[in-house]
């Protein structure tokens, strides 16, 4: 009973987040040098690095005027006049592009694809102020933008573009895609649905009357910022643990805290890395990627999650809520993190399978 509780009572906490990532209410914790360091898996690679591909940064414009930054990776045996399918890579919500999403863009560029790994506004090296800004409307539209420049090389086969998305950006290519036709083939890989994360926390443990003091606090803290006040973070990856941390909580402070897959982008505090503005982080409360899933007509939809991965709920949601051609992808053994950057588990060839049939 007391295991339950316990249980019962994390998944509370987890259910006040706007990342796939462990909440901490404000930025509790403190950078320490004599942080544990966890050995990273043997077949994790993160910072991959492809002798088989070519690597161009680039930057592109929303439909806001917004700068988008993106690593555009093209393969090495490319023929001239030949156009290529392309697939965008979005990286885990609160990550940035050097996350996981650089590792898939390259593997699958080595399958013969164009990839372009995009940093999400706000995020990385795109554009938006504050910082770590919450915007699923822009993380969206971040997606379509990318369909945008790819779809105007004159290299890109501009009707065979698909998307990957990792974490929260599955989310958010869903989201694109049920009103971006141009986007043909759209896999998911440990996704979250970011909206039912900040709604409903995990297996449905946030009252109602929880979530309404969550926006009254996020509402306050508008005064503050509005009159010059110190902006105030939320969620994300907890900075310290012990022995009583629970498993999902060391399970991401494994990748984000270590040097498996730690990143401070230019610019940004260690502090501040992965955690979302309070302010904004409610607005995930009206983003529902899952409502009107028949728009995505018979275009297909790939779902991969670990069959131990504590947010496999949300890709069962979205499988069961998808109308068209669809596939729920069990990886054995693997939990959400796992198919962050361990190349051993993560199903390359499932994706390159799909991508190649459906491109």
């Amino acid at each position: 009973m007391k295991k339950n509780f316990k249980m019962k009572k994390y998944l509370r906490l987890l259910g006040v987040m706007s990342l796939g990532f462990v909440l901490a209410t404000g930025i509790t914790g403190t950078v320490n040098a004599a942080k544990p360091l966890i050995p990273a898996p043997v077949d994790a690679d993160n910072f991959y690095k492809s002798l088989q591909v070519n690597t161009q940064k680039v930057k592109f414009k929303n439909q806001y005027n917004m700068n988008v930054a993106a690593n555009l990776y093209t393969p090495k045996n490319m023929t001239a006049g030949v156009k290529y399918p392309a697939i965008i890579v979005g990286h885990p919500m609160g990550a940035v592009k050097e996350q996981s999403g650089n590792l898939y863009a390259q593997k699958m560029a080595e399958q013969g694809f164009v990839t372009l790994s995009i940093d999400l506004p706000f995020w990385g090296e795109s554009d938006g102020k504050p910082r770590n800004t919450v915007s699923p409307e822009l993380y969206a539209d971040a997606f379509s933008s990318a369909v945008d420049y790819l779809g105007t090389r004159n290299y890109i086969a501009n009707e065979k573009i698909g998307v990957i998305g990792i974490c929260g950006s599955g989310s958010f290519a869903i989201s694109a895609a049920k009103i971006d036709p141009r986007l043909k083939a759209i896999a998911t890989v440990s996704m979250y649905n970011m909206g039912d994360a900040n709604r409903y926390g995990l297996n449905k443990s946030v009252s109602l009357e929880e979530r309404r003091a969550i926006i009254a606090e996020a509402a306050e803290q508008r005064y503050v910022e509005f009159l010059g006040g110190e902006t105030k973070y939320t969620s994300g990856t907890v900075h310290e643990i012990d022995e009583n941390s629970h498993p999902i909580a060391v399970e991401f402070y494994e990748f984000y805290r270590n040097p498996r897959g730690e990143v401070t982008p230019k610019g940004a505090s260690p502090l501040t890395t992965t955690h979302p503005t309070l302010s904004s982080n409610t607005k995930f409360m009206n983003f529902y990627p899952f409502m009107d899933l028949d728009l995505l007509g018979k275009r297909p939809l790939l779902l991969i999650t670990g069959d131990q991965a504590h947010s496999k709920e949300f890709s069962e949601s979205a499988y069961e809520k998808a109308t068209g051609p669809k596939e729920l992808y069990y990886v054995k053994g693997a939990g959400h993190v796992d198919l962050y950057d361990r190349v051993g588990m993560i199903p390359f060839t499932k994706l390159t399978d799909f991508f190649k049939k459906n491109l």
